[in-house]
């Protein structure tokens, strides 16, 4: 896998969160992710195992009924068919690199394009109850 340069792949989108690839087979997809203040990726379920490194910046990563509080450093892992979200607090921007094995179909995608379309971070209506400091690295 090459090096992963984020200074050299960044790039932001006022309208929505950037994911630029940095890496893909057939069995596993890399990107980093951008979001700007209040910026999301939509909570949906794929059939692939994420795992998020945040880089810089805070926010939350929904794994199944959970949300985490994220900053620098911090990784979650989402076990495959759970559901999963990730969303940039409104005061900074928030980058992390997403690393998804196999790599999510385009139709698996769908309540990501509907909650984009929408502005839901969660388009299909659950609500996490609960809410943890960091990542779990005791998980």
């Amino acid at each position: 896998m090459p090096a992963i340069d984020f200074d050299a792949e960044r790039e932001y989108d006022e309208s929505r969160f950037s994911a630029q690839g940095v890496f893909r087979t057939e069995r596993v997809k890399v990107v980093c992710g951008f979001f700007e203040p209040g910026q999301f990726i939509p909570v949906h379920a794929p059939s692939s195992d994420l795992v998020v490194r945040v880089r810089s910046g805070t926010g939350i990563v929904r794994e199944g009924d959970r949300e985490h509080r994220v900053e620098p450093g911090d990784v979650v892992a989402v076990e495959a068919d759970v559901d999963r979200g990730i969303r940039a607090d409104e005061d900074g921007r928030l980058e992390a690199l997403l690393v998804t094995a196999p790599p999510p179909t385009d139709a698996e995608h769908e309540p990501v394009r509907r909650g984009l379309k929408r502005g839901e971070f969660d388009p299909d209506g659950g609500d996490a109850d609960t809410a943890d400091r960091g990542a779990d690295g005791g998980r």
